[in-house]
């Protein structure tokens, strides 16, 4: 809701700035998407990695 009515007060006041950005957003977000699963995947992998090398550590841990 404050996204559109920041883009309404744009469109007032400058209303190219508010086209460009309105058309550049969905762009950057779909350029930005694929870094964000990379990274995603790899904090992913890195948890189970770690988690599977402190599974020993663990189960000596509760005995």
């Amino acid at each position: 809701m404050a996204g559109f009515l920041i883009w309404c007060v744009l469109f007032v006041l400058f209303w190219p700035l508010a086209l460009l950005v309105a058309v550049l957003i969905p762009l950057v977000w779909l350029i930005v998407l694929p870094f964000r699963i990379a990274f995603a995947v790899a904090g992913w992998m890195l948890g189970l990695v770690f988690g599977i090398l402190l599974l020993p550590f663990r189960l000596i841990a509760r005995c």
